[in-house]
């Protein structure tokens, strides 16, 4: 991306834009060595808040499973939960990449499900690209997304939605299984994969990885040394209860949203609320 005034490289994160961030501008920012986040956002007005920040890359993640549904896993959130969510994401925001993740079992079964539910989700909610989980099983879906012309964010290490699988939420690529995700990197790159969440791995094996790819990696629970990180907002503003190791609180809005309502309900039963100045007259 360039700016029309002096073409020089836009920053990534932060800079200005009069469209939107695209895969090319993502790849760019790897090039030039340029670290910057991606946040989840789940609705509208979350939306234009990260966008207007400047957040380059928005994330409808199937974690919408836990904060915006209840659920205590990402399992059973389903394509239909997270189309209107990612249609939101895409109105309340102009220049960030939006990614819709493809929930658990709406991708698996054969490239001919990947690409019809890809495509759901970029003709009916407008998404800009599109996230699954797994290494070398999920090839054939990567390849035929790209072909299509549908970009792909690859996500290896911890990968949700596979809990089962894992036994629990345990950190992943240790030892012998380390070389096995840097193949299933590669390989996820070569199927053409514009980028790769790593998730839940060792600090050191996602910087071997990182220096070892041409597209930018995303951690999360990954160390200091990918290309990129991701929080889910929720965890980020201390809206969760028991984050994970890997999150870090900027903010305690539960705090900050106890007060309010509190607030607002003594004024209500004490009749303070609503005054004259909140009344029609």
């Amino acid at each position: 991306m360039s700016s029309s005034v002096t073409g020089r490289p836009t920053a990534l994160y932060g800079g200005q834009a009069g469209r939107r961030i695209t895969v090319r501008d993502i790849a760019a920012a790897k090039e030039r060595g340029e670290r910057w986040p991606m946040v989840t956002a789940y609705d509208a007005m979350t939306a234009r808040v990260f966008d207007e920040a400047g957040i380059p890359v928005l994330l409808v993640g199937d974690s919408a499973a836990m904060v915006v549904y209840g659920y205590d896993s990402t399992l059973p959130v389903s394509v239909d939960d997270l189309m209107p969510l990612t249609a939101a994401v895409v109105r309340g925001s102009s220049r960030a990449l939006v990614v819709a993740d493809l929930p658990f079992g709406s991708y698996q079964a054969s490239p001919q499900q990947a690409l019809e539910t890809a495509v759901r989700f970029m003709k009916e909610a407008g998404a800009h690209a599109v996230k699954l989980e797994g290494g070398r099983r999920v090839l054939p879906q990567v390849e035929a997304l790209v072909s299509a012309g549908i970009p792909v964010m690859a996500h290896l290490g911890l990968t949700p939605q596979s809990v089962n699988a894992f036994g629990g939420y345990r950190v992943q690529g240790r030892g012998q299984s380390g070389d096995e995700l840097m193949a299933d990197a590669k390989d996820l790159e070569a199927a053409g994969a514009f980028s790769v969440v790593l998730e839940c791995v060792p600090a050191d094996l996602a910087e071997r990885v990182t220096t070892s790819l041409s597209i930018p990696t995303i951690g999360i629970g990954a160390g200091p040394s990918t290309d990129a990180q991701v929080l889910v907002w929720q965890d980020l503003m201390g809206l969760t209860e028991r984050p994970a190791k890997f999150v870090k609180k900027y903010s305690n809005l539960a705090e900050e949203m106890d007060r309010a309502v509190r607030a607002f309900a003594d004024e209500v039963s004490g009749g303070a609320f609503p005054a004259p100045e909140h009344s029609y007259h």
